[in-house]
């Protein structure tokens, strides 16, 4: 039996493309309970960063979520669906680092940082983690990086869907009490609307001020400031 059906396919005007979809392989190699590893948040200019450790079921033994992918590849609505049906039949643990946090220790390090407390609020302790990326958090258990392993592991592939749901309702939350921002559409990345709301309401307690864009806003802002109480 297959560990997993490793094509989907994806329709277009001249026809259909064969696209591979991540698989068990890793997972069964390892031989004994597996994590998938993946985080949600690094590049925006606002909020948290989220990490997600996901132990799935054996696929051959178990009826997994259909369609489970590089949370990247799937609409809101397929993620959705798909974060319902993970957590369904799945172990699944989430940490997640703060904004000051990130601002303390950067960005890097409070990506790890979330990525084991993702793995300690497991139910289960793992045995081998499989981690996306090319760097390996601190783990109670040995572990491999797997560079693009959100496409390529299917364990990894189901923590990229539960850590970007949950830091995309994160930040849905945030945007209600903080409506000028735009966080329900832009997630908190720089785009030009949130780099306008920034220039015209200032930097709030959710941006994250060790961030180039963001101290530069911080800067023009005194300066402005001071211009105007020098004027």
């Amino acid at each position: 039996m297959l560990d997993r059906p490793p094509w989907t396919w994806k329709s277009g005007l001249w026809g259909a493309d064969l696209i591979a979809l991540p698989d068990w392989t890793r997972e069964r190699q390892a031989g004994c309970l597996v994590a998938g590893i993946d985080e949600a948040g690094r590049g925006p200019l606002a909020g948290p960063v989220v990490a997600a450790a996901v132990i799935l079921p054996d696929p051959r033994n178990t009826q997994l979520p259909d369609g489970i992918n590089d949370s990247k590849a799937l609409t809101p609505a397929r993620r959705d669906k798909i974060f319902t049906g993970i957590r369904a039949t799945a172990i699944v643990g989430v940490g997640l680092a703060t904004v000051d946090e990130i601002d303390q220790i950067n960005i890097l390090q409070a990506t790890m940082l979330a990525m084991t407390r993702s793995v300690g609020a497991l139910s289960q302790s793992p045995e081998f983690a499989l981690v996306d990326g090319n760097r390996i958090p601190d783990l109670p258990c040995p572990g491999d990086a797997v560079i693009g392993g959100d496409g390529l592991c299917l364990s990894i592939a189901a923590a990229s869907i539960i850590a970007k749901v949950i830091r995309d309702r994160i930040m849905e939350g945030l945007a209600r009490a903080n409506p000028s921002y735009g966080w329900e559409r832009n997630r908190g990345y720089g785009t030009a609307e949130h780099k306008n709301a920034i220039a015209a309401g200032g930097v709030t307690c959710h941006h994250r001020r060790s961030f180039a864009p963001i101290r530069e806003a911080i800067q023009a802002r005194e300066e402005s400031s001071d211009r105007l109480v020098t004027g």
